[in-house]
């Protein structure tokens, strides 16, 4: 883990680290204020309940709550954006694989603030293995849990298929801190969140 700390600030990322989910969600909605605020799909953030703490105090946009193309448009505008992220390598690389592509853009476009809300279960070995576990963990669960006619969802394991519900379409790897981003940060947390 220590590595990876290094190596992600090493590549321009801001790194914060927490030991339980619930003072990682203090320190989400504390440093938050006035703000638009786009989430990305995470069952990390789920788990963490900060979509109700982070609305009274901002405007969020969160398709897993208000589902439609107005929310996911007014998530990849916002002024801050939050997600987690598939894996993260030995070497600070942060992965992310969407089938529509919201939840990766809201990642790369211009913004005051993007966070990376990740559990220590994503922290992987070098890329090769963090390219492994998005697509053979994260991909086939997600999959699974979204209902999708895949065989992944079947089988847990990646096909690279063509099925028209396959979720795995785009793959974005965050080798350094984008230009443009003034704030980009990695809010680590010492226990297992997500797939």
């Amino acid at each position: 883990m220590e590595k990876i700390v290094e190596n992600l600030r090493k590549n321009g990322f801001t790194v914060t680290e927490f030991d339980t989910r619930e003072a990682a969600a203090d320190y989400l909605v504390d440093s938050l204020h006035g703000k638009t605020i786009g989430m990305g799909g995470s069952m990390t953030l789920g788990a963490m309940d900060v979509y109700d703490r982070l609305k009274g105090d901002n405007t969020v946009y969160w398709h897993q709550i208000v589902p439609g193309d107005e929310t996911i448009s007014g998530a990849d505008n916002a002024q801050v954006y939050i997600t987690s992220a598939n894996a993260i390598s030995e070497e600070g690389f942060i992965l992310n694989i969407d089938g529509r592509g919201n939840r990766v853009a809201g990642t790369l476009m211009e913004k005051e603030r993007v966070l990376f809300v990740v559990g220590q279960n994503k922290l992987a070995g070098p890329f090769p293995e963090a390219l492994e576990r998005a697509r053979n963990i994260a991909g086939p669960q997600n999959a699974k849990r979204l209902n999708k006619k895949t065989p992944c969802a079947v089988d847990g394991k990646c096909h690279d298929c063509a099925s028209p519900e396959r979720i795995c379409n785009a793959l974005v790897v965050m080798w350094k801190k984008p230009f443009g981003c003034k704030n980009m940060e990695v809010v680590l947390i010492h226990q297992d969140l997500g797939y």
